[in-house]
């Protein structure tokens, strides 16, 4: 499996274990690793695209769905990109999505239903519809 090329971290952090510092990787392509797994970590692997429709395709090309980001001043953009965005949440100019006013969660192999905000009890309850005739 061919690897991108860390231009910088990469390195075992000095806490040891399983603790990595944060990594950017650039020249990497869809046939790596870290394209097809979820991985939760500091590392954000970079990969080259000619169009926004080239880069959704790539985007969505996975089975999981956890979280995305798109970085643009345009407003069209934001809201274009977002909807077809294949994630249960997407950050637009920010790395920080998670808020606990704000419902967590993603889809397809990243999950189903949320966490937090008032969606988050949805899990919990049971919906009945009654339907009344005339009385």
């Amino acid at each position: 499996d061919a690897h991108g090329e860390a231009v910088a971290g990469g390195g075992r952090h000095e806490l040891g274990g399983t603790f990595f510092q944060p990594t950017i990787l650039q020249n990497c392509t869809p046939d790596m690793t870290i394209f097809r797994e979820e991985t939760f970590g500091p590392v954000a692997p970079l990969f080259k695209f000619t169009s926004e429709k080239e880069a959704l395709e790539m985007a969505n090309d996975t089975p999981f769905g956890l979280a995305s980001y798109v970085y643009t001043r345009d407003v069209g953009r934001v809201w274009r990109v977002s909807e077809r965005l294949q994630y249960g949440m997407v950050g637009v100019n920010t790395g920080l999505v998670s808020s606990e006013v704000a419902p967590f969660g993603g889809v397809k192999q990243s999950g189903i239903g949320r966490e937090g905000s008032k969606y988050g009890i949805e899990e919990y309850l049971e919906t009945k519809y009654v339907c009344l005739g005339e009385m």
